[in-house]
């Protein structure tokens, strides 16, 4: 039996019992056992007596106990007690219902939350009685359950999302470019790529489910066909995901909606009371920031400005600007794009009314926007009224044979700073517009991927002089900082260099260990988790922080940073804020960490725990003393 129910919490005893019975026909399935009403009729004064002792129990050890008993001869033995297992819904009631009976107190209620169980409850799941036919398995990139019919682009998502379909978008890899199909679709299910490719990000700021690294997984396009051996999908045909396991499941599975409780919000409110260390959100939209407030983010610490360029008529404007091969050009077609991500900023900022916004200058590689078909191409030089041949060159030319360690971050800026300049005009004529409407704007401008000082001395200088010109423009006062975010590990280690060009550092943690380990995220999925199976390593160094390696270059960058400037704000933004993570980060001194809005819940929590942990061990380190 359960001193109380073990799926939802309530304050009930819940047990079965088996007359003339031995354990193994329990264990075994042979007869079915009775409940525990039925002793009360039966043997009314055993079942007194069990009540009573279980209620001791339970006031002995403040918890919910599983207990196994029997009876013989009409007397009650009892044979063992421990802690009882529950869901994550019963977890939550029974921590809160112990305090009001008084028999833990608050710290102790959050303590006993496991956070990972938070995610649980807010995304969809199976009924766990539901047998399934697993055909393949991913990586469990974001979590929850998704059903849907399998489509293989992006355009064929929204379209059949928009006359009622469900679908999910089965993508070798995705890029920025499928956004839309994304965002319509269920879920997200490719070959390739790890828990930090742009899959699994995207997918866990959209709350959606998404496996990613499915590597058994071949697809081929033109066909609209999917093979997992020995089973063989075509568009149109069903499948299921389970994001929390990483699991392909042939056909149909029903599934169960989460709910959201008092209980859930109620131990959040107790977390952030004990909390030391802000939480902020990874949010690129205004109905991201929306759903960041919605789960507690104090500010954002994560704007990626180039998801905007995405959004339906920019692309457009973007590859003109990309493809023009003087300043003019790209200046002409940056105009076209300023105030589309001025708007943007200005909602954003409304939003996020007197909190904090950091906001990414443009970081990844040019040719992730570029078209990929030469009819796309043919369309743009018809805008731009250039030969095709010129641009099928041009596009050519800017293909690098490894752009995430090629021409992006700050490299952009400096090579072509009417990007960044057009940017920072964007970020700061919004924060001036809404300051005029007495919304107060925070914005921290974010440079990212420098190794050198030299390049945030010069960036941080073009960014002073365009945000100083357009305050003065508006004549009105908006406080802003300049920043940048070390993910480099030659960053790291000179911090104490680059710390007087910059107000706030943010650690860019995903880029940071796969510099760090020479690990590619996006195809790194491969091979660590047999890696993590066999010992090699701990953790998967791309969802829970790698302290020995990663962890000391952090820890130094900000030893050393604080010497130069005591107390500067430092924070992460590389959605690594699993618990594990979130403590750590706490341990070595971070103002906040920021992940996506639907994993802002366990960071709370998670982050109140560590609060608590290092309070614990440093009253146990005074006793020892």
């Amino acid at each position: 039996g359960f001193t109380r129910d073990p799926s939802t919490g309530e304050r009930k005893f819940f047990a079965e019992y088996l007359t003339n019975a031995q354990g193994e026909d329990v264990v075994a399935g042979i007869r079915t056992p009775l409940h525990i009403d039925e002793l009360k009729k039966n043997l009314p004064a055993v079942f007194d007596e069990l009540e009573k002792i279980y209620g001791k129990l339970e006031k002995h050890y403040k918890d919910m106990l599983d207990i196994e008993f029997t009876v013989q001869d009409g007397k009650l033995y009892m044979l063992q007690t421990r802690i009882g297992k529950r869901t994550a819904a019963a977890s939550l009631r029974i921590a809160i219902e112990m305090v009001k009976e008084k028999l833990i107190d608050r710290k102790t209620a959050i303590m006993r939350i496991d956070p990972g169980q938070l995610d649980t409850l807010m995304h969809p799941s199976f009924d766990p009685k539901t047998p399934v036919n697993v055909i393949g398995k991913g990586l469990p990139a974001s979590p929850g359950a998704a059903v849907g019919k399998v489509v293989f682009f992006a355009e064929d998502a929204e379209q059949w999302a928009a006359r009622g379909e469900k679908v999910i978008l089965v993508r070798t890899e995705t890029s920025p470019e499928d956004i839309g199909g994304m965002d319509a679709a269920q879920g997200i299910l490719t070959a390739r790529g790890g828990m930090t490719s742009h899959a699994a990000v995207v997918a866990r700021g959209m709350g959606k489910c998404c496996v990613a690294g499915c590597t058994a997984l071949q697809i081929d396009e033109k066909e609209k066909i999917m093979v997992l051996e020995p089973h063989a999908i075509r568009e149109g045909e069903p499948i299921t995901l389970n994001g929390s396991t990483g699991e392909v499941i042939l056909g149909q599975v029903p599934l169960v909606q989460p709910e959201l409780t008092g209980d859930f919000h109620t131990i959040l409110k107790w977390a952030d009371e004990i909390r030391e260390m802000g939480v902020r959100a990874n949010a690129d939209t205004p109905a991201d920031a929306r759903m960041a407030r919605k789960f507690g983010a104090e500010g954002i610490g994560l704007v990626r400005t180039e998801h905007m360029f995405f959004e339906e008529g920019r692309v457009q404007a973007v590859r003109e600007m990309i493809l023009a091969d003087d300043t003019e050009g790209r200046k002409k077609a940056l105009k076209k794009i300023l105030p589309m991500q001025r708007n943007d900023f200005v909602e954003i900022f409304k939003v996020m009314d007197g909190l904090p916004v950091t906001i990414r200058l443009l970081d990844p590689p040019l040719h992730e926007f570029l078209p990929k078909t030469d009819e796309e191409l043919r369309a743009i030089a018809e805008d731009m009224g250039v030969p095709f041949h010129k641009l099928q060159a041009r596009n050519k030319a800017l293909h690098e044979f490894n752009p995430m360690l090629g021409h992006r971050g700050c490299r952009l800026g400096i090579t072509y700073p009417e990007i960044y300049e057009m940017q920072v005009e964007a970020i700061m004529d919004a924060a001036c517009q809404v300051a005029r409407e007495k919304v107060k704007a925070i914005p921290e401008i974010m440079i990212p991927l420098i190794a050198d000082v030299k390049e945030l001395s010069v960036m941080r200088e073009m960014t002073v002089r365009i945000a100083e010109e357009v305050l003065k423009r508006y004549k009105v006062k908006v406080h802003y900082d300049v920043g940048t975010m070390i993910e480099i590990a030659r960053a790291a280690l000179l911090a104490h260099e680059i710390a007087p060009e910059a107000d706030f550092y943010s650690f860019g943690t995903n880029d940071l260990t796969q510099t760090t380990f020479g690990l590619s995220r996006d195809d790194a999925g491969r091979f660590l988790p047999y890696y993590v199976e066999h010992g090699i390593f701990e953790h998967d160094p791309f969802i829970t922080i790698d302290r020995k390696g990663v962890g000391l270059l952090m820890k130094m960058a900000i030893d050393s940073s604080r010497k130069i400037k005591k107390g500067m704000k430092m924070g992460i933004c590389g959605e690594q804020v699993d618990p594990r993570s979130v403590e750590f980060c706490y341990e070595i001194g971070l103002t906040y960490v920021s992940g996506s809005p639907y994993r802002l819940p366990v960071a709370r929590l998670a982050a109140a725990q560590a609060t608590l942990t290092k309070k614990m061990k440093a009253g146990l380190s005074r006793a020892t003393v």
